[in-house]
Order: structure tokens, then sequence, then C-alpha cells
């Protein structure tokens, strides 16, 4: 997140290409230019491989070069057309931005940072999209205009790309007053290290494979727009997804997993997944479900977690949003909210941790309001998860999951409840609401009184806890 207050006037620039958009701009543009009569209706030879792999690995010298040369199929073009297509596409590009990239432009516009948009597609196509996006202004490559109101096939100035664009850039700042070693930039490409350079701020995005190595040998900051800040995708997978490939039923062999309605999980869009807590074994099967239906999870995770050594880095590169629980902070909320309003599904256990003693056999499930406030200030809905059985894989007081219990696993069953939003604004109502709709979800032994023996008890406390000297069924 960037820093608040600018005291002397500060930007942030963005490219377009790969940076605010996942890919190449390339094929809206062509589809309103021929929806403008700018090109013939049949694509050009070769041209939708030019966008894949411009998609896969970035800009290449040779596909600039090209650009730069087919500058000169202008010729005859009128301006008000092109200004037609930018009209055209601009929704189109605005609904194509990346759902971090949002919430990074919403940073620097509230703490007072003009937006600009730097990228080598004409002015006129990508104005009203920077308008569109509340960007302030706008750097692209300008085509010199014959007194008739046509191009007449050349550059007017600077084309916009590589040191072009760093030029471009600098003569902007100089004549908006604006201070380049307090600023922000944000690009995918290697050729764009001049302009990145000349900012106090880089930041690579999505970046090509020499921009990656670039931005590490320098230390500058490297995001994926399309993931949570810490998730890294060098290659366009996240850590996440390679772990979902490898967590299968086949390798879990000790224990049996009964997955329910998963259907009822939305497809996309802000989610709070909010389970009841019984095992360490809870956050596996949750992903587990989240790989079932095609979606990571990102989840609130204790800072002992996030903070360790190694497995800390491990639980960040998959998107754990840090809670530190006696700073009081609003900070993980926030990261949550941000998540959300990106689309992401976020897993909240309102219990907050593992019941301990007495109170992990209640059948009155409580919670915080960390879910329901979430819920109240995104307008995300809540879906409810019952989660049974994990306990006897994997209880608190070991430090690993019965591994060999191969000849009768028990077995774990995770039931997907409806999505729904809170019917009430009382948080202590609404968590009410959905600790009931999360009990509803459990097997009927779940909502039964019993006395558990102190063998049960003992497998509620962590490792080495002697729960006699423990004053409190809970932390």
């Amino acid at each position: 997140m960037a820093p608040a207050s600018p005291t002397v006037p500060e930007v942030a620039v963005f490219d377009l290409d790969r940076t605010l958009l996942l890919g190449a701009s390339g094929p809206l543009i062509s589809e309103a230019l021929r929806a403008e009569g700018l090109l013939r209706d049949d694509p050009i030879p070769g041209e939708r491989f030019v966008f894949s792999l411009f998609n896969v690995i970035g800009e290449t010298l040779p596909a600039m070069l090209a650009s730069r040369q087919g500058v000169r199929a202008t010729k005859g073009w009128s301006h008000a057309s092109l200004q037609a297509v930018g009209r055209r596409v601009a929704d189109q590009l605005v609904a194509a931005v990346e759902p971090f990239a949002l919430e990074v432009i919403a940073d620097h516009r509230a703490d007072g940072r003009r937006l600009l948009l730097a990228t080598t597609t004409p002015y006129e196509v990508v104005k009203p999209f920077a308008d569109a996006l509340g960007f302030d202004d706008a750097i692209g490559t300008r085509y010199r205009m014959r007194d008739d109101g046509t191009y007449d096939g050349t550059v007017d100035g600077e084309f916009v790309w590589s040191r072009g664009k760093a030029r471009s850039v600098a003569q902007w700042a100089r004549a908006n007053g604006v201070d380049l070693t307090k600023s922000y930039a944000y690009s995918d490409s290697i050729f764009d290290v001049p302009m990145l350079s000349s900012v106090g701020n880089p930041v690579a995005v999505n970046p090509d494979a020499r921009l990656f190595a670039y931005a590490t040998l320098r230390r500058w900051q490297t995001v994926w727009f399309n993931a949570p800040p810490g998730v890294p995708k060098p290659l366009g997978i996240e850590p996440q997804r390679i772990l979902t490939d490898v967590n299968r039923k086949e390798l879990m062999p000790w224990i049996r997993l009964d997955l329910q309605h998963t259907e009822r999980v939305p497809a996309d869009g802000g989610v709070i997944l909010a389970s009841n807590h019984r095992s360490y074994l809870d956050p596996i099967v949750i992903g587990y479900l989240g790989g079932q239906v095609g979606r990571p999870v990102r989840f609130l995770s204790k800072k002992e977690v996030t903070d360790a050594p190694f497995v800390g880095a491990m639980t960040r590169a998959l998107g754990a949003i840090r809670v530190d629980r006696g700073s009081g902070s609003e900070a993980p909320l926030l990261d949550a909210a941000r998540a959300l309003r990106a689309g992401e599904l976020v897993a909240v256990f309102p219990q907050g941790t593992i019941p301990r003693g007495e109170a992990f056999f209640s059948p009155t499930l409580s919670g915080r309001f960390g879910a329901v406030r979430l819920a109240l200030d995104t307008g995300s809905p809540l879906l409810p998860v019952g989660i049974w059985g994990t306990e006897r894989a994997w209880p608190r007081n070991r430090k690993l999951p019965y591994l060999l219990n191969l000849a009768d696993p028990p077995t774990v069953s995770v039931v997907v409840g409806e999505p729904y939003h809170p019917s009430s604004t009382d948080l202590a109502t609404a968590t009410t609401e959905l600790m009931e709709r999360i009990a509803d979800l459990l097997p009927p032994e779940a909502r039964e009184h019993r006395v558990p023996t102190a063998d049960e008890l003992a497998r509620t406390y962590p490792p080495g806890h002697d729960p006699s000297a423990a004053a409190e069924a809970r932390p």
C-alpha cells in the first residue's frame, strides 16, 4: 500500500497492457477499429498469434518495431474516427482492469497523488479510458494530422515506448510541477526500465521474465494485480493453484473426505466463507474445497503463523491475511475488505481459534464479529460451512495428523450452506445468526449435550498443555 499524504505534488504512472490489464488491449481495440471501418473485417494474418504471444511473454523488440512501422497504416484515417474508437472501447477496457489494480489506484487517489496513464497505444484511443477510470491525464502516441483532419501516417512527437515513454513522462512531470523522485510507476515490461528508473518508487507488475530478474536485482517491488499483495505469480500460476493440483483425495488416504453442496459456492465475486473450527486440518480441507470449485481461498491467519520462519513465507505466498489478535488493529479487516472488493473468496473462522476444554463439545457455537462486519461493510455474501471429523484425523494435542491411519481413516465432512446477507445490522444478532447457520450444517451428534471424557478433553489442548491448570475454556 502506498504511503499517505504527499507533501509535494506526486504522480502514480501506470502502463496499460499486461499492467492495468492482464493481457493485451489489442483485441478490443482492433474490434473497435473494425466497427469504425478503419480496419478490414477479416483479421490480419497472424494477428491473433501476436496478441497471444504478447499475453504470454510480453513486449518483444521485433513486435514493437513492427508497431512503429505500422503507424503508416493510419494514413488517411480521420481524427474524428479514431476518437470514436476511443469512446467505443473505453467501457470495455475499464471492465478489463485487474481487480487489485483498482485498489492501488484508489489508494493513490486517496493519498492525493495524480494519476497518469502512459502507453504506446494512440492517445485518442486511451484518453476516454483514462477519463472513465478517473485518471488526471494520459500519455499516448500521437499521429500527425493534416489540415483536413486526417493523419499523414507519421508520429507527431515521441513514439511513446521505452526511452520515448520515459522522456514523455518526464516532460509531463515538468509541465505539471510533479516530483518524480517521490512518485510511483507501474509496468510489466523490461522496455519500461527507463520510465521505472525515473521515479522513486518503481513497481514491476506481472513482469516479463527479463523485468522480473531485473527488478529482483534492483530490489524493486514486484506485484501481480490479479492476486493479493505478497502472492507471487512468476509463471502466471500462484502457489495455491500448484498446491490445489497436488492436494487430491488420493494423496490424503488417511481421511475420507466428503464434500457436500459445492455448487453453492458462488463462481465469482467477493464471498466470505465462514466455518466452524475443530482442527489444524480445517484450513487444508477449506483450501481443498476452494480447489474443487476453481477458486483460491484467502485465509485470515494468526501472526504466529505468518511471522514464523519458512512456514510464514509459505502462508503469505498463499495470500494469508495477517492477524495480530492482541493489537486491536483494524488492518486485517481492511485487507480482507480489499480482497473482497477485488472478487476474492476470503475464509474466516468466526470462533477465532479451536475451542478448548468443554467449550469444544458445546452444541452452541459462539463467534466473533469479524465475519459479519466484513459482510456489512462490503456487501459481500456470507457462505456458512460446517466441518466435522477433522479433530479425529488431527486433534489439537498432536503436532502432526494421524498420517498412518490407513486401515480405518475417519470421515471428514464439509457441508456448504446457502450464501446469504445478514438479516440484521446489529453485530451480535448477525453473528448469532451466522453461528446458528453453521451449526445447522453439522451432524445431529454436534447438537447433543454430552459430558466429554478426560481423554477427549486432553485432545482439545495444544501439545504439552496441562488441562487441569487451565482456568478458562478458551484462549
